[in-house]
């Protein structure tokens, strides 16, 4: 039997069987066993990253030398990671015959099917990730991650937190160097990012290169953050000195390697430009979505959702007087509309953030009308770094550490503020804050009985699939305070089944950057230059963006199946129960929403 009928035959037989007195059921000697296993598991994954190590808050005590390194990059270090997956899968497949409790087999299903994923791109093709394919790119390489994780993940408190700082500037050094040498050996091999990418990429680094060492972003983050706890030192000049003996010199080879593979990088802008291409979109499909949707079946599914939202905004549009034109030439002129935008200042960009932060406020106060368990974890809303802008993506979401010493970070890119024109704000919020990836995160983090590993465990289709249900819930729940507010977020579901549209066509159709922007453009309203960062970033990353709206409609079924089996005793607020259980695969998720609902009926 492979793992999809296991996990289809397991879940429908814990559907079948499951009572409350079988969920209550006290864990027997097998639960326990399993735990311990677990908690191995996990510890060993840290003792392989101390960079998960930080952002979980657990860089003290015992792991507190963690603190002072990252990541080994090496592909010996990727392949010492695959042996240790492969040898903790063998382990908890000695489980599959043990007696355990409906909680502890779900544990164990969704724990092996996250294991097996983690070995598919390592083992199959050599790659970190099937989904990252490209080891340097305009959003993936030492160069881009490690300043911003200084930043945001490095705690400074102390004096030894200074010197674990300075420490790790040191390895970032080591790390350029070893992302310069397996870029030349994946490029020998055929795995180099499109030309345009790698042009992103060395304006990035370019501009991560061109400041003083001193005044660097990755020194003054040191310096500033250490005055401000009162930290006696010379932290400015021990920081510079790594930066311009170390650093920089890295860095500048890595200039030299990426300007010199520029010209030899296929033609193309699909991961079918590769070799094995089309496994590897295979690969990074099944990972993203967690189904075994293929490309043509996504890109029909993303056909038919464009037509029904658009549908639906033209009610919108035509109750506000908006007539004139396609879907998205409509939605393009409420863009440029002046009373829709925040002044391209910094006063602008300051007057935005501060509505973010009204939005996630005035969210929280509506969410005991849906949730029990509201985690009270720090959100903080910050702009996009600008040595990274030109790369990243829109918006995005750090979780906070475990032990709340760090705080989550919901991030918005805000190079041009004509992004982002005020109507289409608040269902980002709601997507990256409250009730989105912040609640839904901050909810398994500090969920009781479940082990680390689910605790910390991200499977995109679940998690940007809750988040666009979160969007929707927030409709619901009186977020949007205009007819526009809410054409906003049709805007977002639409952007999203484009997605479907785009992912597919640039991966297995071999549309162009240009195409894929033009009907992004033209269904979404969206400015041309936001369009185009996302479509490179889906050109870079493929498969990851269809995670969004098909994990969507798994939750939206989910809650239609349970409010259609429990009628008038479904609620709502047992339903989002389902959070403190973690992620899982989506070929899960209904089955336990089912059994939490069917649960509290009882």
């Amino acid at each position: 039997m492979d793992r999809r009928q296991f996990l289809a035959t397991s879940g429908a037989a814990a559907l079948t069987a499951a009572t409350p007195r079988a969920l209550a059921q006290t864990a027997g000697a097998d639960d326990a066993r399993l735990s311990a296993t677990f908690a191995a598991i996990f510890e060993r994954q840290l003792d392989l990253s101390p960079a998960f190590v930080t952002s979980l808050g657990l860089d003290k005590g015992g792991r507190a030398g963690a603190k002072s390194q990252l990541d080994d990059n090496s592909k010996s270090a990727m392949m010492k990671r695959l042996a240790a997956t492969q040898a903790a899968i063998k382990e908890l497949e000695g489980y599959k015959t043990a007696s355990l409790s409906d909680s502890q087999r779900l544990n164990l299903d969704v724990i092996l099917y996250a294991l097996d994923q983690q070995t598919v791109a390592p083992a199959k093709f050599g790659l970190n990730s099937a989904v990252r394919p490209y080891r340097i790119f305009q959003q993936g390489g030492s160069y881009f991650s490690t300043p911003d994780f200084l930043t945001t993940a490095h705690t400074i408190n102390a004096t030894a937190d200074c010197d674990a700082y300075v420490a790790r500037l040191e390895a970032f050094a080591r790390n350029l160097r070893t992302d310069t040498a397996l870029q030349r050996d994946d490029a020998a091999r055929g795995y180099l990012a499109p030309g345009w990418s790698l042009d992103l990429t060395l304006g990035q680094m370019k501009k991560l290169r061109g400041q003083p060492a001193a005044d660097s972003s990755m020194v003054q983050s040191l310096v500033k953050r250490a005055a401000a706890k009162g930290l006696s030192g010379d932290w400015q000049s021990q920081a510079a000195a790594v930066v311009e003996k170390s650093i920089y010199p890295a860095l500048d080879e890595q200039i030299a390697a990426i300007e010199a593979l520029r010209g030899k990088t296929a033609a193309g802008d699909g991961i079918w430009r590769t070799p094995r291409g089309d496994e590897i979109y295979a690969a990074a499909l099944k990972s993203a979505t967690t189904t075994d949707l293929t490309a043509d079946q996504i890109h029909a599914m993303g056909l038919e959702q464009v037509a029904d939202l658009s549908a639906q905004l033209d009610v919108i549009l035509k109750g506000a007087g908006r007539t004139a034109g396609s879907i998205g030439e409509r939605l393009s002129a409420l863009n440029v509309d002046p009373t829709q935008l925040y002044p391209d200042s910094v006063e602008g960009r300051t007057a935005l953030l501060a509505q973010l932060n009204r939005d996630v406020d005035a969210m929280k106060a509506k969410l005991p009308n849906a949730f029990t368990t509201i985690p009270d974890t720090a959100l903080e809303i910050r702009a996009v770094p600008v040595e990274i802008q030109d790369g990243a993506s829109n918006g995005y979401y750090n979780r906070a550490a475990l032990d709340g010493s760090r705080p989550a970070i919901y991030f918005i890119n805000l190079k041009d503020v004509g992004d982002w024109p005020k109507y289409g704000l608040p269902s980002l919020t709601y997507h990256e804050g409250v009730p989105g990836h912040h609640l839904q995160i901050s909810t398994a983090q500090n969920a009781g009985d479940v082990p680390m590993l689910r605790k910390t465990a991200f499977m995109s289709a679940y998690t940007e699939g809750w988040a666009l249900y979160a969007e929707q819930l927030a409709d619901e729940l009186g977020g949007y305070a205009t007819p526009i507010d809410r054409a906003g977020y049709l805007q977002s579901f639409l952007f999203r089944a484009a997605r479907l549209v785009v992912d597919t066509g640039i991966h297995a159709k071999k549309w162009d950057v240009k195409q894929a922007t033009d009907y992004m453009v033209e269904k979404t309203g969206f400015a041309r230059p936001r369009c185009q960062r996302e479509v490179e970033r889906y050109c870079t990353q493929p498969g990851q963006a269809t995670s969004y709206k098909v994990g969507h409609g798994v939750w939206s079924k989910a809650r239609q199946d349970a409010q259609a089996s429990l009628g008038k005793d479904f609620d709502i607020k047992q339903f989002h129960a389902i959070l403190e259980e973690g992620a899982m695969p989506l070929s899960m998720l209904e089955k336990r929403a089912m059994i939490r609902a069917t649960v509290a009926k009882g």
